[in-house]
């Protein structure tokens, strides 16, 4: 197939981006010389993503005189030799064959939820979106994630590959595990984790959100598990849980224990919470009202207190998408935030109504040095004094 793009003669120290074979070519000039280096890539936009990495790399050592002029250097992974010096072999397995082999070793110790989101998130990359899929290209794998996805997700992908390789290794089918430490690499804006993501509402922005619920003509159902979020500060996940077994008989206390997650057949509740077996939650008047208001005169001790409007598991996900969004979109003044945030505004309310941070540590399930360090500075007021 002949060469796609326009001739052009490029200056000296400009790498130039051509098509030739249906595969992506760097093209520059260097000491009178004209190179031709293909990437062995075919043309796509992520492909093109990853030769610009590779042609501004080319640029730079031409520019500070580290110009490899052999290209052995700027060569992709899998056509470099595999036998390095001083260091051990590694062998060009294939990824999507090792992945495979180690989700099957892994299967039977892995929660519903990591099967459904992390595994399969990461499958999708390795099968579909990778452009190369060789052991043996992991620097080229990391370079496209990090051209590609976000910091977290590229974090968490590149996590997973190295464990799949480090059980590749134990399992004797490669000889090192080249994705190693790479994960670390990787720093996540605080603004992209859940847990840290702090932005409160005010209690006002609480009380019209609750209101606004309440009123909606089609989002009134979820009301109540609306105010219990903002009233307890639990996870959504543990909320739409709770059974009324884990509700003492007077309204005393709440017992959280189990949450709903995402599995590969679907919603399932899981024993267990995030970060502890159980924890116990005093119930406070207006909580109590609450919880009387919505109990059914008859119920089974394994109800659901929050049930969807089948009966089933209530999807969070499809909530925060539908009925939140759409309700708090039409409240002026107030700013869009996840639903995440009502476990952050009661835990920044409760610390400014001076509660310990030690008590709403363990009311919420978190550690005391968590509360400290993310959300003592945003609960109170600094005022500089006149000196």
């Amino acid at each position: 197939m002949a060469n796609q793009t326009p001739k052009s003669k490029s200056s000296k120290g400009t790498v130039q981006i051509k098509t030739s074979n249906d595969r992506l070519q760097l093209v520059f000039r260097y000491a009178g010389k004209r190179y031709y280096l293909s990437t062995g890539f075919t043309d796509t936009k992520a492909n093109r993503k990853l030769a610009e990495m590779k042609a501004r790399q080319i640029e730079l050592d031409i520019l500070s005189a580290n110009f490899d002029p052999t290209l052995a250097k700027y060569k992709p992974e899998s056509s470099q030799p595999l036998v390095k010096t001083s260091t051990k072999p590694v062998v060009a397995a294939s990824l999507v064959d090792l992945w495979d082999g180690y989700i099957n070793f892994k299967r039977g110790s892995l929660s519903p939820s990591t099967l459904a989101k992390d595994v399969k998130r990461v499958s999708r990359c390795i099968n579909i979106n990778l452009p190369v899929k060789s052991v043996a290209d992991a620097i080229a794998i990391r370079d496209w994630l990090i051209a590609n996805k976000t910091p977290n997700s590229c974090k968490r992908i590149l996590t997973q590959i190295s464990a799949c390789c480090d059980w590749a290794v134990k399992s004797g089918l490669i000889k090192e595990n080249p994705f190693e430490d790479m994960a670390g690499d990787i720093k996540i804006p605080k603004g992209e984790r859940e847990d840290t993501d702090i932005n409160a509402f005010t209690q006002e922005e609480r009380d019209r959100i609750i209101q606004a619920f309440k009123e909606s003509r089609y989002y009134k159902y979820y009301a109540s598990l609306i105010e219990f979020l903002f009233m307890t500060g639990c996870r959504p996940s543990e909320a739409v849980a709770l059974e009324w077994k884990h509700i003492s008989l007077d309204f005393s206390s709440i017992r959280f224990e189990q949450a709903v997650v995402v599995s590969e057949s679907g919603l399932v509740c899981k024993r267990g919470l995030k970060t502890q077996k159980k924890r116990s939650f005093p119930i406070n008047t207006r909580l109590a009202t609450l919880l009387k208001s919505i109990k059914p005169v008859t119920i089974s001790d394994d109800a659901k207190v929050f049930p969807s409007k089948e009966g089933m598991w209530i999807d969070v996900h499809n909530l925060t998408n539908r009925g939140w969004k759409a309700t708090l979109t039409k409240l002026d003044g107030i700013e869009y935030r996840k639903l995440y945030q009502t476990r952050h505004t009661f835990i920044t309310l409760a610390l400014k109504s001076g509660m310990d941070v030690k008590d709403v540590a363990k009311l919420v399930g978190n550690s005391p040095e968590v509360i400290y360090r993310h959300y003592v500075g945003h609960s109170r007021e600094i005022v500089v004094p006149d000196f």
